[in-house]
């Protein structure tokens, strides 16, 4: 007979740590082998108890909420915590302009998000790597113009991402988080044009190839499907 706490996991509580510790390492809390070996543990976890002790030697994140110690009964469902910090101590840019003409441009790794960036794509090719960027703002306003050319855009899980502009013979996609921001989250707001070009959102964790979060998903798909049909 199955432990009454292996029925209590569930894959929203697994995803909340796994994007808190991705959480960690953007704040360089660890190294990238130590993360894949904690993610590869969270995965494997059949325990909530198996999931806390992935936290317990890390400091807390903001307004961060960690799975709770096992108990007979489970605690009452709460809101998730946004798994993205904002720093509004943290100095930061009004705007910043990226132009792509005949070329590519990329922004990755640590960075300061402004609160409005501009980008221009026109026969070439632009790419934002949101998941090391330390925001220190609640709304980043981006605004794009991709004619004939194309943005690439990844954010990690816990940024909100809008989408406002305006796609003619051209196409925008968007990401299907697999849990849900938390209320505080970072917001990425997109705006602009997309004429004869393309504008693709995806959603990854830091150092996560397109290939291992297409795993991810599928695992974590599997695993919604296992609980649903209570096996």
């Amino acid at each position: 007979m199955r432990d009454s706490q292996e029925k209590a996991l569930s894959p929203e509580e697994r995803q909340a740590t796994v994007d808190r510790l991705c959480a960690h390492f953007a704040r360089d809390a660890m190294n990238t082998t130590e993360l894949e070996r904690r993610l590869d543990i969270a995965y494997a976890a059949r325990t909530r108890a198996e999931l806390v002790a992935l936290e317990r030697d890390l400091p807390a994140l903001r307004s961060e909420t960690r799975p709770a110690a096992p108990e007979p009964r489970a605690a009452p469902e709460s809101p998730p915590a946004a798994s993205v910090a904002v720093d509004p101590a943290r100095p930061v840019q009004e705007h910043d302009l990226i132009v792509s003409i005949w070329g590519a441009t990329e922004r990755k790794g640590s960075w300061v998000p402004p609160r409005q960036l501009t980008a221009v794509a026109v026969m070439g090719g632009t790419d934002l790597d949101f998941r090391q960027a330390a925001f220190a703002t609640e709304t980043v306003s981006v605004r794009l113009l991709a004619l004939m050319g194309g943005v690439d855009i990844v954010v990690p899980p816990g940024v909100r991402v809008e989408w406002g502009g305006i796609a003619l013979m051209g196409g925008v996609t968007m990401p299907e988080p697999v849990t849900p921001p938390a209320a505080d989250a970072p917001v990425l707001r997109l705006s602009g044009l997309v004429c004869m070009g393309g504008v693709d959102v995806v959603e990854r964790h830091p150092g996560e190839s397109a290939r291992d979060a297409r795993k991810r998903i599928r695992k974590d798909r599997k695993a919604r499907r296992r609980l649903a049909s209570g096996d």
